[in-house]
Protein backbone atom coordinates (compact mmCIF):
# COMPACT_ATOMS: atom_id res chain seq x y z
CA UNK A 1 0.00 0.00 0.00
CA UNK A 2 1.48 3.42 -1.06
CA UNK A 3 1.69 6.48 1.30
CA UNK A 4 -0.67 9.11 0.08
CA UNK A 5 3.01 11.42 -0.21
CA UNK A 6 3.51 8.81 -3.35
CA UNK A 7 0.22 8.70 -4.42
CA UNK A 8 0.21 12.51 -5.08
CA UNK A 9 3.21 12.27 -6.77
CA UNK A 10 1.94 9.57 -9.10
CA UNK A 11 1.89 10.24 -12.71
CA UNK A 12 -2.28 9.19 -12.65
CA UNK A 13 -3.10 11.52 -9.93
CA UNK A 14 -1.46 14.63 -11.09
CA UNK A 15 -2.96 13.37 -14.46
CA UNK A 16 -7.15 13.63 -13.08
CA UNK A 17 -6.02 16.51 -11.45
CA UNK A 18 -5.71 18.50 -14.35
CA UNK A 19 -8.59 16.65 -15.98
CA UNK A 20 -10.68 18.00 -13.07
CA UNK A 21 -9.87 21.55 -13.43
CA UNK A 22 -10.13 21.77 -17.30
CA UNK A 23 -13.43 20.13 -16.93
CA UNK A 24 -14.20 22.51 -14.44
CA UNK A 25 -14.85 20.08 -11.15
CA UNK A 26 -12.12 21.58 -8.88
CA UNK A 27 -11.07 25.05 -9.17
CA UNK A 28 -7.76 26.29 -10.67
CA UNK A 29 -4.97 27.48 -8.26
CA UNK A 30 -3.23 30.52 -9.46
CA UNK A 31 -0.17 31.13 -8.50
CA UNK A 32 0.10 35.15 -6.80
CA UNK A 33 1.67 37.48 -9.33
CA UNK A 34 5.31 38.41 -8.74
CA UNK A 35 4.57 41.78 -8.82
CA UNK A 36 2.03 43.67 -7.03
CA UNK A 37 1.74 46.43 -10.05
CA UNK A 38 0.36 43.12 -11.78
CA UNK A 39 -2.55 43.08 -10.59
CA UNK A 40 -5.76 45.87 -11.93
CA UNK A 41 -8.31 45.38 -9.33
CA UNK A 42 -8.58 45.87 -5.74
CA UNK A 43 -10.54 42.59 -5.25
CA UNK A 44 -8.30 40.52 -6.91
CA UNK A 45 -5.51 42.34 -4.90
CA UNK A 46 -6.83 42.07 -1.09
CA UNK A 47 -7.56 38.34 -2.12
CA UNK A 48 -3.60 38.05 -2.71
CA UNK A 49 -2.98 40.39 0.39
CA UNK A 50 -4.98 37.74 2.36
CA UNK A 51 -3.21 35.03 0.93
CA UNK A 52 0.01 36.77 2.12
CA UNK A 53 -1.18 37.23 5.73
CA UNK A 54 -2.47 33.55 6.00
CA UNK A 55 1.04 32.55 4.99
CA UNK A 56 2.75 35.01 7.53
CA UNK A 57 -0.01 33.61 10.43
CA UNK A 58 0.99 29.81 9.53
CA UNK A 59 4.62 30.40 9.57
CA UNK A 60 4.20 32.53 12.56
CA UNK A 61 2.43 29.76 13.91
CA UNK A 62 4.92 27.11 13.41
CA UNK A 63 7.70 29.36 15.23
CA UNK A 64 6.24 28.18 18.40
CA UNK A 65 7.62 24.66 17.58
CA UNK A 66 9.89 23.53 20.60
CA UNK A 67 12.07 21.40 18.01
CA UNK A 68 12.92 23.97 15.76
CA UNK A 69 16.79 24.72 15.89
CA UNK A 70 18.45 28.31 16.12
CA UNK A 71 19.19 28.02 12.61
CA UNK A 72 15.90 27.31 11.58
CA UNK A 73 13.72 29.65 13.38
CA UNK A 74 16.21 32.59 12.03
CA UNK A 75 15.91 31.32 8.45
CA UNK A 76 11.18 31.32 9.52
CA UNK A 77 11.85 34.61 10.99
CA UNK A 78 13.41 35.89 8.01
CA UNK A 79 10.81 34.18 5.53
CA UNK A 80 8.06 35.97 8.37
CA UNK A 81 9.74 39.73 7.62
CA UNK A 82 10.00 38.91 4.09
CA UNK A 83 6.36 38.25 3.48
CA UNK A 84 5.63 41.25 5.68
CA UNK A 85 7.34 42.99 2.84
CA UNK A 86 5.50 41.89 0.10
CA UNK A 87 2.20 42.27 2.33
CA UNK A 88 3.36 46.17 2.64
CA UNK A 89 3.41 45.90 -1.23
CA UNK A 90 0.08 44.39 -1.80
CA UNK A 91 -1.29 47.19 0.68
CA UNK A 92 0.71 49.79 -1.42
CA UNK A 93 -0.87 48.75 -4.51
CA UNK A 94 -4.74 48.84 -2.95
CA UNK A 95 -4.11 52.09 -2.28
CA UNK A 96 -2.66 53.17 -5.58
CA UNK A 97 -6.33 51.70 -6.89
CA UNK A 98 -8.04 53.37 -4.60
CA UNK A 99 -8.38 50.90 -2.18
CA UNK A 100 -8.70 51.22 1.93
CA UNK A 101 -5.37 52.23 3.88
CA UNK A 102 -4.69 49.56 5.70
CA UNK A 103 -1.69 50.91 7.12
CA UNK A 104 -3.30 53.47 8.98
CA UNK A 105 -6.60 51.42 9.84
CA UNK A 106 -4.06 48.21 10.69
CA UNK A 107 -2.96 46.78 14.14
CA UNK A 108 -0.38 48.63 15.88
CA UNK A 109 3.02 47.10 16.65
CA UNK A 110 3.21 47.11 20.31
CA UNK A 111 6.11 46.52 23.00
CA UNK A 112 6.04 44.32 26.16
CA UNK A 113 4.29 47.56 27.98
CA UNK A 114 1.41 47.84 25.59
CA UNK A 115 3.42 51.40 23.83
CA UNK A 116 2.93 51.56 20.41
CA UNK A 117 6.76 50.81 18.75
CA UNK A 118 7.83 53.84 16.86
CA UNK A 119 9.72 52.95 13.53
CA UNK A 120 8.33 49.37 13.62
CA UNK A 121 8.72 49.09 9.17
CA UNK A 122 12.28 47.72 9.89
CA UNK A 123 13.26 44.20 11.20
CA UNK A 124 10.80 42.70 13.37
CA UNK A 125 11.53 39.67 15.44
CA UNK A 126 8.69 36.78 15.98
CA UNK A 127 8.14 34.71 19.10
CA UNK A 128 10.92 32.24 19.88
CA UNK A 129 13.09 34.42 17.85
CA UNK A 130 13.23 37.24 19.97
CA UNK A 131 14.92 34.42 22.72
CA UNK A 132 17.41 33.68 20.34
CA UNK A 133 21.43 34.86 21.63
CA UNK A 134 21.87 38.19 20.96
CA UNK A 135 18.72 39.53 19.84
CA UNK A 136 17.05 40.19 23.38
CA UNK A 137 20.04 42.17 23.87
CA UNK A 138 19.20 44.23 20.94
CA UNK A 139 15.91 44.76 21.59
CA UNK A 140 16.31 45.68 25.13
CA UNK A 141 19.24 47.97 24.06
CA UNK A 142 17.48 51.87 23.93
CA UNK A 143 18.41 54.50 21.83
CA UNK A 144 20.95 56.86 23.07
CA UNK A 145 18.80 60.04 24.73
CA UNK A 146 19.81 63.38 23.13
CA UNK A 147 21.23 65.77 25.55
CA UNK A 148 18.08 68.10 26.71
CA UNK A 149 18.49 71.91 26.43
CA UNK A 150 18.09 73.60 29.61
CA UNK A 151 14.96 76.26 29.47
CA UNK A 152 17.95 79.53 29.34
CA UNK A 153 19.54 77.80 26.16
CA UNK A 154 15.20 77.42 24.89
CA UNK A 155 14.97 80.84 26.04
CA UNK A 156 18.38 82.34 24.16
CA UNK A 157 16.57 82.47 20.72
CA UNK A 158 13.48 83.89 21.64
CA UNK A 159 13.99 87.66 20.37
CA UNK A 160 10.72 90.21 18.82
CA UNK A 161 10.66 88.59 15.67
CA UNK A 162 9.47 85.25 17.40
CA UNK A 163 6.33 87.14 18.63
CA UNK A 164 5.72 89.27 15.54
CA UNK A 165 6.60 92.78 16.66
CA UNK A 166 8.83 93.68 13.53
CA UNK A 167 6.82 92.21 10.83
CA UNK A 168 5.78 95.84 9.45
CA UNK A 169 9.31 96.44 8.85
CA UNK A 170 9.69 94.77 6.11
CA UNK A 171 9.00 97.70 3.89
CA UNK A 172 4.69 97.36 3.53
CA UNK A 173 5.83 93.79 1.83
CA UNK A 174 3.31 92.15 4.32
CA UNK A 175 1.02 94.59 4.58
CA UNK A 176 0.50 94.51 0.39
CA UNK A 177 0.02 90.94 0.70
CA UNK A 178 -2.22 90.84 3.28
CA UNK A 179 -4.77 93.50 1.15
CA UNK A 180 -3.67 91.31 -1.81
CA UNK A 181 -5.04 88.12 -0.32
CA UNK A 182 -8.11 90.03 1.00
CA UNK A 183 -9.31 91.18 -2.08
CA UNK A 184 -8.83 87.36 -3.49
CA UNK A 185 -11.18 85.96 -0.49
CA UNK A 186 -13.92 88.70 -1.07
Amino acid sequence: MARNQEKAQSMLYRFREAQAEELGLKPIREKRPYLASEVDTVPEAERWRQQVIREIARKVASLHDSSLSDYQIRDLNDDINKSMREKRHWEDRILELGGPDYSKIGPKMLDHQGKEVPGNRGYRYFGRAKDLPGVRELLEQEAPKLPQKSRHELYKRIDTDYYGYRDEDDGGVLVEYEAQQERLCK
